[in-house]
C-alpha cells in the first residue's frame, strides 16, 4: 500500500512555470513506477507522463512533450513534474499515481494505476 499527496499547484500566467511534487508514504517507493495524470472540467482523465522505478525511463503525452519533465528522488520518496511554457489548455487537476506492474507504460496510457493521490489544481490564465 502507498499513499500519495500532491502539492505545488496554483495559478500561473500562460508561458509561466510550475513544479508539482508528489510525496509517497511507505518504504517501497522505489519499487513503483510513478505517473502524472490530469483531468480538466468536463473531460476524461488523461495521461501526462510516467517514470520507471529507477528513473531511467520516461514517457510523455504528445501534448506536453518538450515542455514538461518528470523526475523522481527515491531517497525522498518524491516524484516531480516540472511544467514550463504553460498554456491555458494545461488547466486541470493534476494527479500522481503509482503502479508496480512491469507494463507500467501501457497501464499509464489506460489510466489503470493502483494508487492515486487526491490531486492538485493547476490554472493557467491567458
Amino acid at each position: 500500500q502507498v499513499q500519495l499527496v500532491e502539492s505545488g499547484g496554483g495559478l500561473v500566467q500562460a508561458g509561466g512555470s510550475l513544479r508539482l511534487s508528489c510525496a509517497a508514504s511507505g518504504r517501497t517507493f522505489s519499487s513503483y513506477a510513478m505517473g502524472w495524470f490530469r483531468q480538466a472540467p468536463g473531460k476524461e482523465r488523461e495521461f501526462v507522463a510516467v517514470i520507471s522505478w529507477s528513473g531511467g525511463n520516461t514517457h510523455y503525452a504528445d501534448s506536453v512533450k518538450g515542455r514538461f519533465t518528470i523526475s523522481r528522488d527515491n531517497a525522498k520518496n518524491t516524484v516531480y513534474l516540472q511544467m514550463n511554457s504553460l498554456k491555458p489548455e494545461d488547466t486541470a487537476v493534476y494527479y500522481c499515481a503509482a503502479d508496480r506492474s512491469p507494463w507500467y507504460v501501457e497501464r499509464a496510457l489506460r489510466k489503470e494505476y493502483d494508487y492515486w493521490g487526491q490531486g492538485t489544481q493547476v490554472t493557467v490564465s491567458s
